[in-house]
């Protein structure tokens, strides 16, 4: 009798599921490029993770901090760990007691957190503290010595570790506390806003590309002079900047003047020096160190520090190249004029007024005119009128006015 077979149907081709489906077109949406772009913001962050330095980046709900982050990681090939503050505990950053078999031999250990064991193992990271001002005072407390010294428990972060955080402001945190002065001191403080063209093009799927900062080998001794000496000049004039902590509860939690932040501006300003960022970066960084006021100060001392040799402007005018920015050539004009004023000789004064005309012919002409009326009063009698005068004469009016101011000089001298 013959068997009966029955043939199974052919298997049908097998359709993706939705979710697999939805999984494609997640990483397609993900895949995104990166591009060099100027970027301020960018660009002072890189230079202050170069430099070794705890950065917190502010900035509102959404703008972009912690895609930023991960951005920064994954440019500078960091394994990126992300700790978010406020939903821990106190001793997650100090260490957990372990009690071995004999503490009163060798005492108890501090076991670290897991986080912190791996960044250890892998050697190098950026540790990424998000919603720093959501974290209660008793936390940001047991973050001090994470920031400042590294340890978690007997645990210490190796160099190849960088620290940045992120926080809202109070106004616009949830459940936000102000930061402690200890703490905020220990960061560079750094506004994070977004640039409508940045976020377009990102959304296009390109973004800015994060590089560290290209350091010259042959600049790092002058840097560090340079550095140095920017600090040290200011704080000689201005003792009181050394350690200013402000009055309100709210700007304690900024930037603000200590030892320990100037320490990290000297670092700034080196590796900036070395890298030869903008004179923007550099106002973002110092200002993120000690705060608005003295670093405002700190970046005019340094652009004088820039200006040429009043003296060597007297030697050879007709070589003499003036700043571009107004403030400086001012200050330049200025210090010419004091120049003729200490050591007052013919050939210096004509000097001077050389200057002074080709200031004039360069450009801003209003800004001669206060050191032209003080260098017509330097006139003796026995020396005559240049005769490049006469070119500032629609301006000033300072060929009749040399005449007078010396006849006014004379009588206040008989007087």
């Amino acid at each position: 009798m013959p068997v009966e077979t029955t043939c199974a149907p052919a298997a049908e081709h097998a359709h993706p599921s939705q979710l697999d489906v939805a999984g494609e077109l997640l990483n397609l949406l993900g895949a995104v490029t990166t591009e060099p772009r100027p970027n301020i913001q960018l660009d002072a962050l890189t230079l202050a993770v170069a430099a070794d330095l705890p950065v917190l980046l502010w900035g509102e709900p959404g703008i972009g901090k912690t895609a930023a982050l991960t951005q920064l990681a994954a440019s500078l090939d960091l394994p990126l760990t992300t700790v978010i503050a406020s939903v821990h505990e106190p001793s997650d950053f100090s260490g957990l007691p372990i009690i071995g078999d004999d503490p009163a031999t060798h005492g108890v250990p501090m076991a670290p957190p897991d986080w912190a064991v791996r960044l250890v193992r892998a050697g190098r990271g950026l540790l990424f503290l998000d919603e720093l001002s959501t974290a209660p005072p008793a936390v940001q407390a047991a973050l001090l010595r994470l920031v400042l010294e590294r340890r978690i428990g007997a645990l210490r972060l190796p160099d190849g570790v960088r620290i940045v955080a992120a926080a809202n402001p109070r106004s616009s945190a949830a459940d936000g506390w102000e930061l402690s002065p200890p703490l905020a001191n220990r960061f560079v403080h750094l506004p994070w806003t977004h640039d409508h063209d940045v976020v377009v093009r990102g959304l296009g799927g390109t973004w800015p590309r994060a590089i560290l900062p290209t350091l010259a080998p042959e600049k790092v001794t002058e840097a560090v002079a340079f550095a140095r000496r920017a600090v040290c000049v200011l704080l000689a004039a201005r003792p009181a900047l050394v350690h200013q902590l402000p009055s309100s509860e709210t700007r304690r939690g900024g930037a603000w003047p200590s030892p320990r932040s100037w320490e990290m501006t000297v670092r700034l300003i080196a590796f900036a020096t070395a890298a030869g960022s903008g004179r923007d970066v550099l106002s973002l960084l110092v200002r993120g160190a000690v705060g608005d006021g003295p670093g405002f100060e700190l970046l005019a001392g340094i652009d004088r520090m820039d200006l040429p040799d009043p003296e060597v402007l007297l030697a050879d005018p007709a070589a003499a190249e003036l700043p571009e920015r107004g403030d400086l050539r001012q200050a330049v004009l200025d210090g010419v004029v004091a120049a003729v004023r200490l050591r007052p000789e013919r050939s210096r004064w004509d000097a001077a007024w050389a200057l002074l005309v080709k200031a004039v012919e360069s450009g801003a002409p209003d800004l001669v005119v206060v050191p032209a009326t003080t260098l017509a009063t330097l006139r003796r009698d026995d020396w005559d009128v240049p005769a490049s005068i006469e070119r500032l004469a629609g301006m000033v009016s300072v060929s009749q006015g040399a005449d007078r101011a010396a006849a006014r000089v004379a009588a206040q001298a008989r007087r």
